[in-house]
């Protein structure tokens, strides 16, 4: 078979002069052949005819006028799917061999007579023009704080220009949430783009409940810092594309970087935020010469930032002493049973206001459908309704501790007939006389054996009683050194 570089070589020697029986003897074709591709002045590749005819009958043939019309009514069909359609009406006539043979057609369909497929346009970007935000959740990434599984999301904040980057952590898709993040970032970053581009942000508005309030909490958080809003259109996540991007960058990242830590485990969430605030910096180092020119552009900030936070006026406490909150519920002192209080709803906790004053501040509850209640608040009624613990709906937050429910728990059993009444009382001495105190003396007494009544604690109570400290195991360990011998001394007598 003559090859292009034996043909090159014989139109060399021609160009030199050289006749055509010692050019193509120092090509290594015969002369014959020589003269065809002299006579053509084309190169072997170049006179190959295409291969554009069928080697054996077409199997989709008989079918074919049929799969299309399939395929015109629903583009979105897949071969698989066709192909196991006439499977079963046509029992015989297609094996599984020829799937591949139905992947192949459909696909030629689809590129040569099938809609039209979206087209991604890449856009210019401009310093300090535009900054993009979304919500990302961790949960994958398997963080624990002490052991207990941290969910969590970030609200992630994007220079479409430099793709400088920053973050906030929080637990929910929120107004809370998203004003806090975008000020944070803001303010890190020290000066203000013109536009923000977000999502339709559906999860947040329908946490708030209230779409009109929420957009005009949002157009006013933006307004405040002079900074234009812009969004997606619906389920088109790709037009936020530069945050979608930065978040797989910063999650393979985080990821890469629990596992050269060797641990999933942090002490505390203000580890956690450290160990991701270096991870970013890391990203942040090599976009330094265009994060400068955005500083330059940035617009100045306003002498101080708005309070991260939503106003509920006029919340009814009502007759259980209980608000509800964003879909959970939370107790208030009995003292304001009937009344109307504010709430202003932080990432992290609530604050109660009464009489333009703060008279408690309560961690805020994650997710929806759940409760707090303080013992404390109600106790002073509860201990007169001792029968109404039994079945009481909050009833498992009356537990402060795991002695409590030991107590609680031994009084059933030895005490069933007056345990609601007995554990109602303990309730109200760790409320009067300090939580601490009575948990010691519940502990001292289960650990002692003897009776749990109230007025038992009671009294160890207003006698106070040293107590002994809990008890410190001391575990030696045992040295290597004597595992070495006794394998020795196995081996000699065995």
């Amino acid at each position: 078979m003559v090859t292009d570089q034996q043909v090159r070589r014989l139109f060399m020697f021609k160009k030199k002069g050289i006749p055509n029986y010692q050019a193509s003897d120092k090509a290594g074709i015969s002369e014959r052949t020589a003269y065809k591709y002299i006579k053509a002045s084309k190169l072997p590749s170049q006179l190959k005819n295409e291969h554009n005819w069928r080697t054996r009958k077409d199997p989709l043939e008989k079918d074919w006028a049929e799969i299309r019309e399939m395929l015109q009514s629903n583009p979105g069909l897949e071969a698989k799917t066709i192909f196991e359609h006439f499977q079963r009406n046509y029992p015989g006539r297609y094996q599984e061999g020829q799937l591949r043979t139905f992947q192949r057609r459909l696909k030629y369909w689809r590129a040569i007579e099938g809609p039209a497929k979206e087209v991604y346009f890449p856009q210019m970007h401009y310093p300090g023009k535009l900054c993009a935000s979304d919500f990302t959740h961790m949960n994958k990434l398997g963080i624990t704080i002490n052991r207990v599984p941290f969910n969590h999301l970030l609200y992630h904040f994007v220079l479409t220009y430099s793709n400088w980057e920053t973050f906030s952590i929080c637990y929910s898709e929120s107004f809370e949430s998203l004003s806090a993040g975008f000020q944070n970032a803001i303010w890190e970053l020290g000066g203000c783009p013109e536009n923000h581009r977000s999502d339709r942000m559906s999860a947040a508005v329908n946490q708030d409940c209230n779409p009109e309030k929420f957009t005009k909490n949002y157009q006013s958080l933006l307004s405040y810092y002079g900074v234009k809003a812009e969004r997606t259109n619906a389920n088109s996540a790709h037009e936020n594309g530069d945050v979608e991007v930065s978040h797989r960058h910063f999650k393979r990242a985080a990821s890469q970087a629990i596992m050269m830590r060797g641990s999933k485990d942090f002490n505390s969430i203000a580890e956690y935020e450290q160990f991701l605030r270096k991870i970013a910096q890391q990203l942040n180092a090599s976009r330094n010469l265009r994060f400068q020119e955005e500083l330059d552009v940035l617009k100045t900030l306003p002498v101080m930032r708005l309070n991260d936070h939503t106003v509920m006026n006029k919340v009814g406490v009502n007759k259980s002493s209980a608000i509800n909150v964003k879909h959970n519920t939370y107790s208030v002192h009995s003292r304001l049973k009937g009344e109307y209080v504010q709430v202003r709803v932080y990432i992290d906790n609530i604050e109660i206001w009464y009489a333009q004053k703060m008279v408690d501040r309560i961690p805020r509850l994650r997710g929806s459908g759940k409760h707090s209640i303080n013992y404390r608040h109600i106790i002073d009624w509860l201990v007169r309704k001792p029968g109404a613990f039994e079945n009481y709906r909050y009833k498992t937050d009356m537990f402060p501790s795991s002695w409590f429910r030991m107590a609680y728990d031994w009084l059933k059993s030895n005490l069933p007939l007056q345990a609601n009444s007995h554990y109602v009382k303990i309730l109200y001495y760790a409320a009067k006389e300090g939580e601490t105190i009575t948990e010691n003396v519940i502990r001292y007494l289960l650990e002692k054996g003897g009776g749990l009544t109230a007025i038992q604690i009671k009294q160890h109570i207003d006698e106070n009683t040293k107590l002994p400290s809990l008890t410190e195991l001391v575990i030696n360990e045992n040295k290597l050194e004597s595992y070495d011998s006794l394998l020795e001394e196995v081996v000699c007598h065995g």
